[in-house]
């Protein structure tokens, strides 16, 4: 049983973690190459897309419009972004700008002979097999690739967390040694009286037994004519 929860307790502490990783805020410095829109047809991965509730645009066949932003980062490797709308639905980005954001974007595009480096904060995750892209919240210029931005906002989310985990935890220990435990302990108290009970009970019992055995033998010796001993 404790090899169960320990299990449980790895697993759930794994499905936080990568809910944490996907939903709070990143920041990288990348250099933009290109932003564009692109007719994608969304299957079982939407559920890393906007909601259409957002507004987001899609044609009769079910394709949706949706904007895309090529990146570099300093170490050559590509990083493309989307750029999409997120409303008032999880994650609560509030993000509402995504056309400004895009024109930003092509405003801020270079190639490697001249670079202008970005700090681009997102969120989500980039899995090319799955066509699975971070969405794009914000973007501002940087001195160089080596500038790399402190990520205050994830940093301030994780604070209330954990603010909030420890009132939880204060409160669940107060009510626990006001309520939980007294209780325990006055059950604990009951369960002794019924088996203190229980046990003077058994006791009479097999008291009363010895007893009528007693009598019993008594009285089959008598009937057989042997002096009762």
């Amino acid at each position: 049983m404790r090899n169960f929860q320990v299990v449980l307790g790895v697993l759930f502490g794994v499905l936080v973690f990568l809910f944490l990783d996907y939903a709070l805020p990143s920041r990288n410095t990348v250099r933009i190459t290109n932003t564009y829109n692109k007719l994608t047809d969304l299957g079982w991965n939407k559920i890393f897309y906007a909601s259409p509730d957002t507004g987001t645009v899609q044609n009769a066949q079910g394709l949706r419009d949706i904007r895309f932003i090529d990146t570099v980062r300093p170490n050559g490797k590509p990083l493309v972004y989307r750029n999409e709308d997120t409303g008032t639905i999880w994650p609560p980005y509030f993000k509402y700008d995504s056309s400004n954001l895009h024109a930003v974007a092509g405003d801020l595009k270079s190639s490697a002979e001249a670079p202008r480096w970005i700090s681009v904060t997102s969120y989500g995750w980039r899995i090319s097999p799955l066509s699975i892209f971070p969405n794009a919240i914000s973007m501002r210029p940087v001195a160089g690739p080596d500038d790399h931005p402190l990520n205050w906002p994830a940093m301030a989310i994780l604070g209330v967390i954990g603010a909030l985990l420890f009132l939880i935890w204060r409160m669940w220990n107060q009510f626990r040694e006001r309520s939980i435990n007294p209780a325990l302990a006055r059950a604990d108290r009951a369960i002794d009286r019924v088996d203190d009970r229980l046990d003077s009970a058994r006791d009479r019992v097999v008291a009363e037994s010895r007893q009528a055995r007693g009598r019993f033998s008594g009285w089959v010796d008598s009937w057989r004519g042997k002096p009762r001993r």
